[in-house]
């Protein structure tokens, strides 16, 4: 069965409580005043995210979901020391930011496979009455509870890690690309908004390289203002070191206006996305002749490479291209 992608939910965690301190003394034969020995708890268990790289999804969670660590266990006798409580452990995708839903405040950015994140510490153990001895008092009878781990609501947001993004307007060939190219199966239909989700797809080249390419949800004018589905398609650009803007033939807007509208959507955004390198795809060639090519590309930026995603028109050189600014970046990170 597919997985349903998820890519925000909000969530309840909560530490676990320390455990309390107790009051005991010592018990022997022949000793009538034996001194204090009771131990202190064990401390509350963290709620704890962690990276998982098999992940792409939040669908392992639902809205509103709570998770608890384990309370720590309470101190013993004989200066016992009480069992520190279970930590709770949360798998989540790279690419998952972590925000306190009350304040708005961001927790953290994961994205390295096995980083983690604590977001609910435990309370802290009580103390025995053996630490509360003196020479003044020999038999205290003093003890101290373990205290409430930490409350948190927290807000989970997904931002999929790719090396570039397909950007465009509703059907616009983004996914047909995508099947073309990886072994990815995104839906593919003559309607906008067939794609709804995000779906990443691994292009492998020769010579053992490879690099991940995303299928981005269409943009409509008024995106970045929350139109649509605009924040959330948005919130998937930001993780892509490349941009490719794919603008169709033969729909319903010009691709001079499919380039300008979704360009700017994504650049008011987030303005810093601007630096990123970007290539420019005319698709779907195969439905308009020579003539009306030329006359396209005169409108769009110089360097425009036209595609067929059906026919293999361009195919090549379209892998080539990206696969030589993907190098380029890699080489630039070493």
């Amino acid at each position: 069965m597919r997985t349903r992608f998820i890519d925000l939910v909000s969530i309840e965690v909560y530490g676990g409580k320390g455990g309390d301190g107790i009051v005991s003394f010592r018990r022997e034969a022949y000793v009538s005043k034996g001194g204090p020995n009771g131990g202190n708890g064990g401390a509350g268990g963290d709620v704890i995210l962690v990276v998982d790289p098999k992940l792409t999804t939040l669908a392992d969670f639902r809205n509103g979901a709570i998770f608890r660590a384990e309370n720590g266990r309470s101190g013993g006798s004989a200066n016992k020391t009480g069992r520190g409580g279970r930590d709770e452990i949360l798998r989540v995708p790279p690419g998952t930011v972590v925000c306190d839903s009350d304040t708005g405040e961001q927790l953290g950015d994961l994205t390295e496979a096995g980083q983690d994140l604590l977001v609910a510490p435990g309370g802290k153990p009580g103390k025995g009455n053996a630490l509360f001895a003196t020479p003044k008092v020999r038999a205290p009878r003093k003890f101290t509870k373990g205290e409430p781990g930490t409350y948190r609501k927290i807000r989970l947001e997904l931002s999929l890690i790719a090396d570039a993004g397909l950007i465009g307007v509703p059907n616009a060939g983004k996914s047909t690309i995508l099947s073309t190219v990886s072994a990815a199966r995104p839906k593919i239909a003559g309607y906008p908004f067939t794609t709804l989700n995000p779906a990443l797809g691994m292009v492998k080249m020769a010579k053992g390289f490879s690099f991940v390419l995303a299928d981005l949800p269409g943009l409509i004018e008024g995106a970045s203002e929350g139109v649509g589905l605009g924040l959330r398609f948005l919130r998937h650009v930001e993780r892509n070191r490349i941009l490719i803007f794919i603008v169709g033939a033969g729909l319903e807007m010009d691709p001079s206006e499919q380039y300008r509208t979704v360009r700017e959507e994504v650049m008011t955004y987030k303005p810093d996305l601007e630096e990123l390198d970007e290539i420019v795809v005319l698709s779907k060639a195969d439905l308009i002749n020579e003539e009306e090519k030329m006359t396209i590309l005169e409108t769009l930026p110089e360097g425009t490479m036209v595609i067929c995603a059906v026919t293999g028109l361009g195919m090549e050189e379209f892998l080539r291209t990206i696969a030589a600014s993907i190098r380029r970046l890699r080489n630039a990170d070493k």
